[in-house]
């Protein structure tokens, strides 16, 4: 079969071998990284070449641009957004590096919970697709190089990685803290430092600077961009990551200058960054106001400044949010805190709590002549999830208050429905009895008396009922690139953000997708499909769902042929070659 050309467009898209190409292009990946790791950029350079000429490469790239996507209907200053089949193999045949880009589309969308606007800057969609080939080829080089505690925009990382080593770090010691923001840090890093960094081939370099100099246009006025990375290019965060690289490192530096062994020092000066957000602590107030003069003059050299309304120094006994946590240590007895006298607790922040409750108050607010079971149906996922994504903290008090407030909204709810009846009634209707299974069959049965429901399957969860999961913090040392299939695997199942039915269904799969038999990696869209459709009596429970890709999903719908990976996947040589 032709590569580009003598392609059938309607019919071949559908039918290529992804599973093929996606190993292809991660053993290109996998050998950047090594490489990388070594030290040996001769040898970087000539991979990523490949990478970016290569066929496989393109079309995975296209493909995640134009079908995994989330944004992949949002159209530049082209206008093109949804492509057909054909246009996809077009646009994989006419990916050049020498493209000149065009400028990209500046949106504007709200900051949430605040009066503010963040600008977004949309690229074409041929701009996208190229700049996810980019990321293809970069990414692995600055993963093996990336300092062990940035967290934001990477592979196999999450802001629970980063809050796991804030606790780590103060589990042990009260600390002093500096918490800062970066100001416009998007907008305002320096082109010049940010390409030496780079320090890549002349033909990558170019195409990233001429997308970082291609303007921006604003309700049709076009803007020279003479600085910064805009929001809302596939790869911005990569470069915003890069430009902000060597800060633990200069931390690292000034530790090794203070009395002391170094290697006690270094390991007493923490320090965790995700993205533009970062946090550095130590027992001394005089060694933090001192990293913040060095971070003050660090920033300086990329063009950036700290954002003084965010930045400010305070001791862990005072309490700060990062992350939308807030952490906090309190003095207690000696009884409660194995003998160190205080206790480290990380809870969801008021603001995020508040912002929670006003999306359950609103929906409900929104369903006020929707029968009992729709508004079930829209209030648990927002519950899980919300809970899912704060279980690995100490969050039972917080939960606790929330079903409080919650059931008192679903009251008020019910009483306006019926205003003739007594609140007894109204109660009885809409509150009923659920009996939970014990777990061992010695331990008594749980009775609750009250839970808002229309039958024992449909019933609205209770945020206290969500069990407290420690998160475990990826290891320094690990990347998605080094290949490992089972170390990876493991950490999706358990993760925070995955829900404790996705987490099943990924371990009954062994963590590869029903359609393609392609492993789920960190930054894959996953989505439930259910077997038998839920229009023909199909339910939700575990036994009629499967976990799938986002495109699997599309393709699922579009037909209900079985696809030739999926039908070989018997056969051990092929999965042998699986490197994930």
């Amino acid at each position: 079969m032709s590569k580009t050309r003598g392609f059938a467009p309607q019919s071949e898209w559908s039918k290529v071998d992804w599973r093929k190409l996606e190993i292809t292009v991660f053993k290109l990946q996998k050998r950047i990284y090594r490489a990388s790791q070594r030290g040996d950029s001769r040898v970087v350079r000539k991979l990523q070449k490949t990478m970016m000429k290569s066929w496989s490469a393109k079309m995975v790239a296209v493909r995640k641009v134009t079908q995994q996507n989330k944004g992949k209907k949002t159209a530049g200053i082209d206008g093109k957004k949804a492509l057909t089949n054909k246009q996809r193999l077009t646009l994989v045949a006419n990916l050049k590096l020498y493209k000149k880009p065009q400028p990209t589309r500046r949106v504007w969308i709200d900051k949430p919970g605040r009066n503010e606007k963040r600008p977004l800057g949309i690229p074409t969609i041929y701009d996208r697709a190229l700049q996810a080939l980019t990321k293809l080829a970069l990414e692995p080089e600055w993963e093996a190089v990336f300092e062990p505690n940035s967290y934001g925009f990477r592979p196999g990382r999450s802001c629970h990685d980063a809050i796991e080593t804030i606790f780590l770090g103060i589990n042990k010691m009260p600390k002093w803290v500096l918490d800062a923001d970066i100001s416009k840090c998007f907008d305002k890093i320096n082109h010049d430092v940010l390409l030496g960094k780079l320090n890549t081939y002349p033909s990558m370099k170019r195409l990233i600077k001429n997308w970082l100099k291609a303007g921006v246009m604003d309700n049709r006025t076009f803007n020279p961009t003479d600085e910064g990375t805009p929001q809302g290019g596939i790869i911005s965060p990569l470069l915003a990551n890069i430009a902000l690289h060597g800060m633990e490192e200069r931390i690292k530096e000034f530790a090794r200058t203070l009395p002391g062994q170094k290697a006690k020092n270094v390991k007493a000066l923490n320090f965790v960054r995700y993205a533009d957000d970062f946090i550095i602590m130590h027992k001394s107030k005089e060694v933090v106001e001192e990293c913040l003069e060095i971070i003050k003059d660090w920033l300086k050299d990329i063009g950036l400044e700290l954002k003084p309304s965010k930045t400010r120094i305070t001791h862990t006994f005072n309490g700060y949010d990062f992350l939308g946590f807030n952490i906090r240590q309190y003095e207690v007895g000696k009884h409660q805190s194995n003998n160190k006298g205080y206790k480290t607790l990380i809870k969801p922040s008021q603001k995020k709590v508040k912002e929670h409750y006003e999306r359950l108050a609103k929906v409900i607010d929104n369903h006020k002549a929707a029968p009992q079971a729709a508004l079930i149906s829209k209030l648990r996922p927002i519950i899980t999830g919300w809970c899912n994504y704060n279980r690995s903290q100490v969050s039972k008090k917080i939960f606790s208050k929330l079903d409080h407030l919650l059931c008192y909204k679903l009251q008020r709810w019910g009483y306006r429905r019926h205003p003739n009846k007594s609140k007894t009634w109204v109660n009885n209707k809409y509150w009923g009895t659920k009996v939970e299974k014990p777990q061992n069959p010695w331990d008594a049965r749980k009775i609750d008396n009250w839970v808002f429901m229309t039958g024992e399957e449909n019933y609205l969860p209770k945020h206290a009922k969500t069990p407290v999961v420690r998160h475990v913090k990826v290891k320094e040392s690990r990347s998605t690139f080094d290949g490992d299939l089972i170390y990876w695997s493991n950490r999706m199942q358990k993760h925070p953000e995955m829900s404790t039915q996705k987490g099943k269904l990924l371990k009954r799969q062994k963590g590869k997708c029903a359609h393609c038999g392609l492993t789920f990696r960190s930054e894959d869209l996953i989505e439930k499909h259910h077997i038998i459709p839920r229009a023909l009596g199909g339910s939700d429970l575990n036994k009629n769902l499967e976990l799938l890709h986002l495109h699997c999903h599309d393709a699922k719908h579009r037909t209900n042929v079985k696809p030739k990976c999926q039908e070989s996947s018997s056969d051990s040589s092929e999965l042998d070659d699986n490197p994930f």
